[in-house]
């Protein structure tokens, strides 16, 4: 992006990184199935499909596909329809490959194993959350990414309570059929964005969100992160960009709610 296309950064909010960051995600994917849990995920999804990534194809997250990109909180209504989508459709989709999600995380790890069922002893868990639900064959039948709205060294830890989202030692140690379509491409957190780029395939710092200092992620991380010498700031978005998530996907502010400004 040359510096003519950027905004000021200080006219950005972090929810807006946010969305920019959960965007990248699907780049370069082509005609894949987007799947998108979070304000944040779901306006990056859509701005992918506006802008980049116009071959995505999204759902209404019932049983059919939406033509373009609805605004956040669209009544069923105001939704146009292309296709019958019913469930079973969509595991012949999910089980080729064919599908980019971004997830929820209540932990995460530095193999990428993420959380979202139980805190504390699996005997006696602290606290139930919503269960292990679809994260298992989630993450070993398709690329996979997790979004952390709160990133703390209570979400970013060294080992999750119970695994749900399948990382990469698990993955490996699972043999082919478990690494044949296993991708877990990228977190974003409230902080910044982070991948598994690394020979060993643990946790790297990818970016920072600007006003984001490294040693604002390493004390908010629960184990060693791989941090590279040079760490770029997440992407400025473009003016079109910003025009699009404002006026046109979340002229409601739904993303500040979920990260503050």
């Amino acid at each position: 992006m040359s510096a003519s296309d950027a905004v000021d950064a200080t006219g950005v909010s972090r929810a807006e990184f946010c969305a920019i960051a959960c965007a990248e995600v699907f780049r370069g994917d082509g005609e894949v199935m987007a799947s998108a849990f979070g304000t944040a995920p779901a306006l990056g999804a859509r701005l992918a499909r506006l802008t980049f990534a116009p071959d995505l194809v999204l759902t209404d997250g019932d049983a059919a596909l939406v033509d373009g990109a609805p605004a956040l909180g669209a009544r069923p209504t105001e939704l146009v329809l292309e296709s019958h989508m019913p469930y079973r459709k969509v595991f012949d989709v999910v089980w080729s490959g064919r599908r980019n999600l971004i997830m929820m995380a209540s932990q995460i790890d530095r193999t990428g194993n993420q959380n979202i069922s139980a805190i504390g002893d699996w005997a006696r868990p602290k606290a139930q959350l919503v269960g292990v639900r679809g994260a298992p064959g989630n993450t070993i039948n398709h690329t996979t990414s997790y979004w952390v709205p709160n990133h703390t060294t209570r979400s970013f830890v060294e080992q999750v309570d119970v695994v749900c989202g399948v990382g990469y030692a698990r993955a490996a140690s699972a043999g082919p059929a478990a690494t044949r379509f296993h991708q877990i491409r990228h977190v974003v957190s409230n902080l910044g964005v982070f991948d598994f780029e690394t020979p060993d395939k643990v946790m790297r710092v990818r970016s920072v969100h600007p006003g984001v200092t490294i040693g604002e992620i390493i004390g908010a991380t629960g184990f060693e992160l791989v941090v590279p010498d040079a760490v770029p700031e997440t992407r400025l978005p473009t003016p079109e960009e910003l025009e699009l998530i404002r006026n046109v996907l979340d002229p409601r502010g739904l993303r500040d709610r979920e990260v503050k400004p």
